[in-house]
């Protein structure tokens, strides 16, 4: 994807490339983009972009629903034992 590659191209030698680098600059990109030109990215994807995208997406979106389930899930008790 061309913005990938001009955001790699752009920011190599500045970021060390690290998860928290990445997600301050993804977070950066994304709060300067409208829906508009965030559908013209999609648009511009090619068939194995979208796919990937879209599991990232289902993964993503699947780890936080159980995350989010299982914090929200009652206490499991269990009966009373007698240890010796």
């Amino acid at each position: 994807m061309k913005l990938i590659e001009e955001l790699y191209n752009m920011y190599r030698t500045k970021l060390t490339g690290d998860e928290e680098d990445i997600d301050m600059l993804t977070f950066a990109v994304l709060e300067q983009l409208d829906r508009k030109e965030i559908l013209e990215l999609l648009h511009d994807m090619d068939e194995q972009e979208l796919t990937n995208l879209m599991g990232l997406y289902i993964i993503e979106s699947l780890k936080g629903k159980f995350a989010q389930n299982s914090i929200n899930a009652k206490p499991t008790y269990f009966s009373p034992r007698t240890f010796h």
